[in-house]
Order: structure tokens, then sequence, then C-alpha cells
């Protein structure tokens, strides 16, 4: 598959909100209950950008997935660190496109000085069909460590869920 990686616009919202509502509406990976607006969500990305990375991939011309980096704590101390998060289609898992959207972010991340990333993710010690082992799986498979669990601190889906830190050092 050939793969297009961009920087991210405001313009591009409405495509990311539809791939993130998904993982609002359906699933336990993101804690958030509503699906936020359009602008918003294009506030959200507008206000990244200002610091740090935010990409999405593109085949054929339709947008895919979308990685991006955020504060990680804001305290001048953290400066070198950051969280990642990263959404694919329901309909595009599987092909790659995570690896190569992490790659490319890591990258911009390192040349920027930053040294540690940081993964917040739902988790269940069984998966269930709000959710799955795939995140922390495919943060293993970037080379990601967990380093920190946190118990029943996520309540959605009338039932509660982990969470989890993972970390890579660059």
């Amino acid at each position: 598959m050939t793969a297009k990686i961009r920087t991210a616009s405001v313009d591009d919202a409405p495509r990311l909100l539809e791939i993130y509502s998904y993982y609002v509406q359906k699933t336990a990976v993101s804690f958030e209950y509503d699906v936020p607006s359009v602008e918003e969500f294009a506030g959200r990305i507008q206000k990244t950008l200002q610091k740090y990375p935010y990409l999405v991939i593109e085949h054929e011309g339709k947008i895919l997935g979308y990685a991006y980096a955020g504060t990680f704590k804001d305290r001048a101390a953290y400066n070198h660190c950051v969280e990642l998060s990263i959404y694919i289609d329901k309909n595009a898992h599987k092909r790659g496109l995570g690896r190569l959207l992490y790659e490319n972010l890591e990258q911009r991340l390192k040349e920027m000085g930053i040294k540690n990333l940081y993964a917040c993710i739902a988790y269940a010690e069984k998966e269930d069909e709000f959710l799955n082992h795939n995140s922390p799986d495919f943060h293993s498979h970037m080379g990601f460590a967990k380093v920190g669990e946190f118990h029943k601190c996520g309540y959605k889906f009338n039932r509660w869920y982990d969470m989890i830190w993972m970390e890579k050092i660059i």
C-alpha cells in the first residue's frame, strides 16, 4: 500500500472526527463519553500544532488514520517528554499504517529534542466487546514497555476499566 504522511490541518477535522467518533461511541479506547463537535476537534488540532507534530496518513487521497504528540505534564522539567495518541480508521487496521505514522512521528520528535514517549492506554484485564489488547500489543511491538497501571479508573459502558502507561526512550 502506498501511503502518504503529512501534517494535519484544521480542515482535516471532519474526517479525523469521523475516525475518532467510532472509538468514543463504540469502544472504551477513549474515555470520552460524547463525540466533540467539529469546531472543538479543529481547536484541538490547532492547539497541538502550536507545539507538536500532528500527522495524518492517506491512501488514494483518503485519510485512514492520525497520530499526534501532546504535553506529558505542564512543568518545564518535562519539556523533553510527550504523550502520544494514535487512531486508525476501524476498517484499516492491520495494514502497517500505525507503524508508519509512529515511525514518522518519532523521527520528528527526536529532531525536536524529545527523549521520552508515553502512551496512556485504556486496558481490560479480560478483553470484552468494547476493549481489546490491540493498543498495548501495538505499543509493545513499537518498542514501548509498560511502566504503570491504574486500576478501575475509567468507567464506561457500565463497567470499570484500567489504564496503563507505556514508555519508550528514544
